[in-house]
């Protein structure tokens, strides 16, 4: 509400100031001290256009807000700045009755309606173990995901899946070495990736198992059927072990076509580079050149095997003629950035028009220790695992304080897996991350669990607790800690349109943490359960108000809220 009569005044000052030929950007902004105001509009940018003395131009702008019809109560000015108080009993009743009224599609916006965004997140490689490393891709996207289907967007997601290249060469030479089929069908995956580790680590006193690698590659995309055959059961087996965490935290995809499904779709693509003169050779392999300032793009090698980019070349044309998408994320690490830099260039040497659409959505690395995992060195953290002591230490922490508490299994779940996405989730996503389970599953600080708490804590206020939002008493909310509560609950909407705009769900985590910290000071006030009906009913409608944004926005950010824990 209070955001909406921002956007009003920056839409009547520049609409003002167009009529008179100027096209101007209002800055209207929060005053980082209540007591200036509650909206400021500082007149800088104005002054330097007009070039007229500051008095006049804050007067003019003064004039125009006072002529409009806006729940604003009174008008200062400090030297630049118009400074304006809103009418917070009407503001503050408003808010409350849009919430209670709306409930869960409180804070949903149009900013997206009849466009289509393609995501491409998670996407882990086949034949190795699900690792904590591969969390913060699948949450990122599945948050973003949620966040612009509340801004109106039309999604496509995907898993990418990391199912073809020459890492399956690696794969079949690690097999036929020293595999041992009988060993490795009792725990496919942890065999599978300890015969990854074991290539690596002879390659690195028999460089020549490299070239072997790369010739088994080739014998697979010459479909030689011993090694397709070898390929399809360990793609079926990885996906096995991948639908276990993808269940554990309710994500789901509308595609899991990975790289092989792109392997009819690379010649057409590399036909049309060679056609337009884009293709040249270079020491055997084909390339194009993207300029002096990027590396050029290797489209094949010089045995004619297929390359990284040249399948994702041939996704990126198939997406945009399957899912006609607006944009495309690729929900991908830090160190692709040269990737996609490299596919956007390549997209518009071919001549298209929708390289801008292209948005690598990047994000930094788990640390443990200050060191980052690696599957070939064989030091990954299985997420699986993770999440089980995360859950396990949630029990004991729920069963110290609660003992009593019925299907502690199950809210053991929600608040162990709350707790690892969280921590995650509240950094911004292009920052490296210490892990650390024991601090991501407290019941206070800045974790999942603690904004469960809150919820659950509000849950058990209201429980057998009636009230009558239609009978409130609007003077309290003119008290500091009830209207900043208010006017936090109002931002949601212009938060979730923040972090759609940002893909960053860390927008909307570090609000959730505003938002609880800001009823929990509420609470420390004032009695909710007030021995006066009509303030009870004031209470216990804003108390609810903001349940419903806490538990919405831990929805967003792929979080089950709770009624106890």
């Amino acid at each position: 509400m209070i955001e909406k009569i921002k956007a009003d005044i920056k839409t009547l000052l520049e609409n003002y100031y167009a009529k008179n030929g100027n096209e101007i950007s209002v800055v209207v902004e929060t005053p980082k001290d209540p007591k200036l105001g509650d909206i400021s509009v500082p007149m800088f940018a104005v002054v330097k256009v007009l070039r007229k003395p500051m008095p006049q131009i804050v007067a003019e702008a003064v004039e125009v807000i006072n002529g409009a019809a806006l729940p604003i109560k009174e008008v200062k000015t400090m030297g630049a700045y118009v400074n304006l108080f809103v009418d917070k009993d009407k503001l503050a009743v408003a808010i409350l009755n849009e919430v209670l009224s709306q409930d869960s599609n409180y804070g949903a916006s149009e900013i997206g309606k009849g466009k289509n965004v393609t995501l491409d997140y998670s996407s882990p490689n086949i034949a190795k173990s699900f690792s904590i490393g591969h969390l913060r891709s699948t949450m990122i996207g599945n948050s973003i995901k949620l966040i612009l289907n509340k801004c109106g967007y039309n999604t496509y997601s995907i898993n990418y899946l990391g199912d073809w290249g020459t890492q399956f060469g690696k794969m079949i030479v690690a097999y036929k070495k020293w595999g041992d089929k009988a060993v490795i069908m009792a725990d496919p995956i942890s065999e599978l990736t300890k015969l990854y580790v074991k290539f690596h680590v002879e390659a690195e006193t028999q460089p020549e198992l490299e070239d072997e690698a790369r010739e088994a590659f080739r014998q697979m995309e010459l479909n030689n059927p011993e090694y397709l055959e070898l390929w399809k059961w360990i793609r079926e087996k990885s996906l096995k072990e991948s639908a276990q965490i993808y269940d554990l935290l309710e994500i789901s995809f509308d595609s899991y076509n990975g790289e092989a499904f792109y392997n009819d779709k690379m010649d057409p693509v590399v036909d049309e580079l060679e056609s337009k003169g884009l293709l040249v050779e270079d020491q055997g392999a084909k390339i194009v050149d993207l300029g002096d300032d990027i590396p050029p793009a290797l489209i094949k090698r010089s045995d004619g095997g297929s390359l990284y980019i040249t399948r994702d070349l041939a996704a990126v044309f198939y997406r945009k003629n399957e899912y006609k998408f607006d944009k495309i994320l690729y929900v991908v690490g830090n160190e692709q950035k040269l990737h996609f830099e490299q596919l956007k260039r390549l997209v518009t040497k071919m001549g298209y028009d929708f390289a801008d659409q292209i948005e690598h959505v990047n994000f930094g690395l788990y640390l443990t220790n200050g060191k980052k995992g690696s599957t070939r060195k064989g030091n990954v953290i299985k997420l699986y695992d993770v999440l089980q002591t995360a859950i396990n230490l949630a029990y004991d922490l729920i069963n110290e304080k609660n003992p009593d508490l019925k299907d502690k299994e199950t809210i053991a779940k929600y608040v162990g897996i709350a707790a690892i996405v969280f921590a995650d989730l509240k950094n911004f996503r292009g920052s490296d991350i210490e892990f650390n389970i024991e601090n991501a599953v407290k019941f206070e600080g800045q974790t999942g669990p603690y904004l469960q708490y809150t919820s659950v804590r509000i849950a058990s206020i209201l429980k057998n607790n009636e009230f009558d939002a239609n009978n409130i008493d609007a003077s309290l909310f003119e008290r500091e800690h009830y209207f900043e509560l208010v006017r936090a609950v109002s931002e949601f909407k212009g938060t979730i349109e923040k972090a759609a705009l940002e893909s960053s769900p860390s927008v909307v985590a570090k609000y959730l943490l505003n938002l609880a910290a800001s009823f929990n000071h509420f609470y420390s006030l004032e009695k909710i359960n007030a021995a006066d009906p009509v303030v009870r009913n004031t209470n216990l409608a804003l108390a609810k108000s903001v349940r419903i944004v806490l538990n919405e926005g831990l929805r967003l950010l792929g979080i089950h809220y709770l009624d106890e824990m």
